[in-house]
């Protein structure tokens, strides 16, 4: 009796190890499709959105169990993605033309209320006899040769029915169950043929390996966009005659260790986000140093003279509220410039993500303090480059990065100084905010005065928590002074506290300082420039508020 109960033991013993094998085995089977992924990563590489961060959301596999998606607006069934359904967060840019070719069990596409523009596939099958796509002419189905019934004059042929979304499932599935009955007959000799203690060490070695590989796979995405950039900088570095290694070049922060171009196309590295003047990326050094670099656009007209004059002198920029100029790399097809890294994401995110439960509501007094670190920064570059027409030219609140620690949030402004490398005629300007000033949508021009309004509309946005451009409604395009308009009329009609974020109007000690911030905000928002006050009496204004609240506490 003890030998059979030591036999059934062994065996009870060896199924669950085998189980256990299989179970390892199926998680290698039951993958992502990186083809789909790939596909994905075409769409959040070509558009922008100051409501939704793309770049930090898309990352990792698309489906990461049999229904289940992390990844915004993407719906999965049977681990692939199904649905993809993004609407009114103000994307914008050019839908690449081939970014739906490998997403082929796609069943549902809704990018309504955004600014994009690009042709969508060739589409097949019967049109649906809805009331809704009864009602659209025969020229909106044009250039889809391949679909039949109303309101076309093409009748569909009952024999060949339109494929399912799922068709090629039931092999994939067939080819599944083989596989785990093949899987089953090669554990079972495997344990019978082994010791058990080194199959529980095969078993635990392999899971070990592939909860690593998963972990590693989550950064895969933004690896594989730097890695083509590095590709092709190499050859640049290696086969132009004219290009320089950034060892070569000036540093001007000394607190950087020097480095080359090899360096930093050895870097890990991940996507940050796509701005008005190209992608940034987070590099780590194999040293360990941490950079922020940016591949600047729109600027390959400019002369290398020209380019480095101005890199130098915004490399001299020294100040606390600043992201500061570490280095620079100039080529004809390439443009780089590295930065510090500010590690905390933008006020944009700060403001405007996680809203709902959950969230850690953002305090009176942090607003104020990070209203008062970008009215620093911005007053030391109105006195910097006091010589450019508009010193920043680009400031938003996706523009102040944000970090913090142990005394709590510090703001520091980027993307400033470029508008002198931009076209004269003022084309690549519109990309700026500048370009929602009323002086440029009228007459383009620009003063010291349109960096004032911008920073206006940034104090209106971390007062009243709402998004410049979407007070009206997603269905509006997105104007140049709607949020300071909005402010003007519920201020006129005496609902003043109508306009204070939910998050802060119960901290009623702060609406004296709260309405005296909005009035200073309005006035740097004035339609009319020379109305609006220096950068230097609003930062003043900004200081005296922030004296009185600490007097009346």
């Amino acid at each position: 009796m003890s030998l059979v109960f030591d036999i059934t033991f062994l065996y009870m013993f060896l199924f669950i190890l085998s189980l256990n094998i299989v179970l390892c085995i199926e998680i290698e089977i039951k993958d992502f499709h990186p083809q789909e992924r790939d596909a994905l990563l075409l769409i959040r590489d070509s558009l922008n959105s100051s409501s939704i961060n793309l770049h930090r959301n898309w990352t990792g596999p698309p489906c990461i169990e049999n229904n289940l998606s992390i990844w915004f607006g993407i719906a999965c069934s049977n681990w692939h993605v199904v649905h993809i359904t993004i609407q009114g967060v103000n994307l914008s840019g050019y839908l690449p033309s081939t970014f739906l070719q490998n997403i082929t069990f796609l069943r549902q596409i809704d990018f309504r209320n955004n600014a994009l523009f690009g042709l969508l596939p060739n589409l097949t099958g019967k049109i649906p006899e809805t009331s809704l796509l009864q009602r659209f002419p025969k020229s909106s189905f044009d250039d889809n040769s391949d679909l039949c019934g109303k309101p076309l004059d093409k009748s569909c042929s009952a024999e060949s029915p339109a494929p399912l979304p799922f068709a090629i499932a039931p092999t994939s599935s067939m080819e599944t169950n083989k596989t785990r009955i093949h899987v089953w007959i090669i554990a079972l000799i495997a344990v019978v043929a082994a010791l058990c203690i080194f199959l529980m060490i095969i078993a635990f070695l392999f899971c070990k390996r592939k909860a690593r590989g998963n972990e590693e796979r989550i950064n895969d995405s933004a690896r594989y966009v730097f890695g083509a950039w590095a590709k092709k900088m190499v050859s640049i570095v290696g086969n132009s005659e004219d290009s320089e290694k950034l060892g070569q070049l000036e540093f001007s922060n000394k607190k950087f260790q020097v480095f080359d171009m090899d360096d930093l196309l050895r870097a890990s590295a991940e996507v940050l986000g796509g701005g008005d003047f190209g992608v940034t990326y987070k590099a780590t050094l194999e040293t360990g140093n941490v950079v922020a670099v940016k591949r600047l656009g729109y600027m390959n007209d400019l002369s290398k003279k020209e380019f480095i004059q101005q890199m130098q002198l915004l490399g001299e920029i020294k100040h606390e509220n600043v992201a500061e100029i570490i280095s620079f790399f100039h080529s004809e097809d390439q443009k780089l410039v590295i930065y510090e890294l500010v590690s905390d994401g933008t006020l944009s995110e700060l403001l405007h993500e996680g809203r709902g439960i959950g969230r850690i509501p953002l305090d009176w007094t942090t607003r104020l303090a990070i209203i008062k670190d970008i009215a620093k920064g911005l007053d030391f570059l109105h006195q910097f480059l006091s010589s450019h027409k508009v010193p920043h030219a680009n400031l938003k609140s996706s523009n102040v990065l944000i970090h913090q620690d142990n005394q709590g949030y510090h703001s520091k402004l980027t993307d400033y100084g470029f508008l002198p490398l931009l076209s004269s005629s003022m084309k690549n300007a519109e990309k700026l905010s500048i370009s929602k000033s009323p002086e440029f949508v009228k007459r383009k021009k620009l003063t010291h005065k349109t960096d004032v309004y911008c920073f206006g509309i940034i104090m209106l946005e971390i007062i009243t928590g709402k998004i410049p451009g979407h007070i009206l409604g997603n269905e509006v395009e997105e104007t140049s002074n709607d949020l300071s308009d909005w402010v003007r009329t519920v201020v006129n009609n005496d609902w003043s506290t109508d306009i204070f974020d939910l998050e802060i109007l119960a901290e009623k000690d702060g609406h004296d300082a709260m309405l005296n911030l909005t009035e200073i905000a309005l006035e740097c928002t004035d339609m009319m420039p020379e109305k609006r006050p220096k950068m230097s009496l609003v930062l003043k204004r900004i200081e005296e508020i922030e004296q009185m609240m600490k007097d009346n506490e």
